[in-house]
Formats: structure tokens, C-alpha cells, sequence
């Protein structure tokens, strides 16, 4: 039985090591999105709430359409909109995503940005050990006549006076 051409591109992409880090990389990251969820809605939206009064953003919306036999003034909540049936637009549930979006993505940026610092620093480094590890050119040569060493800039040779090739 002949394997097909996706089958083996697919078993090759799937034993590279960079989809082992992809993996980490996105189990760490939704772990990551639940600890930045909490921070907004236990820490930030609370305070948010103290400036505007007490409001829990979470709670806002507008209603937009009302079933029949439902007044407006029965909607006192988001959970009572729910249960009657009532349709809304969730404007402050959608802040609170936006903050969330906007906190993991600063830090996000953040994090990249420290580790393209430390990459930099590395290669500069890696740079700095090269060049010190690199010999000095050489500053003498020896007189193919008398094989004594001399200057390297020198085109006579200072012992045998012969002459030497630039």
C-alpha cells in the first residue's frame, strides 16, 4: 500500500521539534489568557467600577428588542434579559474583552520585545568573542634570503640589503 505525498509532508511536519514548542507554546498561552481573564474582571473591572460609580461593566447592555408581554422596566439585570427572552447588544461585556485583547497584547509585546533584547545582546556578545579571538595580522615577515624576520612593510631586507616582493 502506497502512502500518499500529504500523509508523509504531514508525519514530517509532525516530528519536527517545532510543533512539540508550538504545542507548549499554545497550552501555556491559554493558560496564560485565563490568569490575564481574571486580572480584568477581579482587579481592573472592579476599580473601573469604583470611578463609575459602582457599575460592573460585565452587566451593561442595551436592549434591543423586547418579547411581547415584556415591558422594559421588568429587565433588571443581563441574567433577567436572559431568562424573558429579551435580545441585547452586551456592550460591556465586550470592554471587558477589549481589555482583556488589550492587557495580553502589551504584554505579549513586552515579552518579545525583552526577548528579542536578549537575542541582541547574545549576537553582540557572540561578536565581541569572535573579533577577541580573531589573530592580530601579522605585523613581521621573515626574508626569503637570509630568513631573518623583518618589518612587514619593508622592501629591502635591513640584514642581507636584499630586495623583497610587495
Amino acid at each position: 500500500m502506497k502512502k500518499s505525498k500529504t500523509v508523509e509532508e504531514f508525519k514530517k511536519f509532525i516530528t519536527k521539534g517545532n510543533v512539540a514548542d508550538m504545542a507548549v507554546g499554545i497550552i501555556v498561552g491559554g493558560a496564560f489568557q485565563k490568569i490575564v481573564t481574571s486580572f480584568v474582571n477581579d482587579l481592573v473591572m472592579p476599580i473601573v467600577g469604583l470611578f463609575t460609580g459602582g457599575v460592573n461593566f460585565n452587566d451593561q447592555f442595551a436592549i434591543l428588542k423586547l418579547p411581547e408581554g415584556v415591558d422594559a422596566a421588568q429587565v433588571t439585570s443581563l441574567e433577567v434579559a436572559k431568562e424573558l427572552g429579551v435580545t441585547t447588544l452586551n456592550y460591556g461585556s465586550f470592554i471587558t474583552i477589549v481589555l482583556d485583547f488589550l492587557i495580553l497584547a502589551l504584554t505579549v509585546f513586552f515579552l518579545v520585545k525583552g526577548i528579542n533584547k536578549v537575542k541582541e545582546n547574545a549576537e553582540k556578545l557572540k561578536k565581541e568573542e569572535e573579533a577577541a579571538a580573531a589573530p592580530a595580522a601579522p605585523t613581521t615577515k621573515k626574508c626569503p634570503y637570509c630568513c631573518t624576520e623583518i618589518a612587514i612593510e619593508a622592501t629591502r631586507c635591513p640584514h642581507c640589503t636584499s630586495e623583497l616582493d610587495k
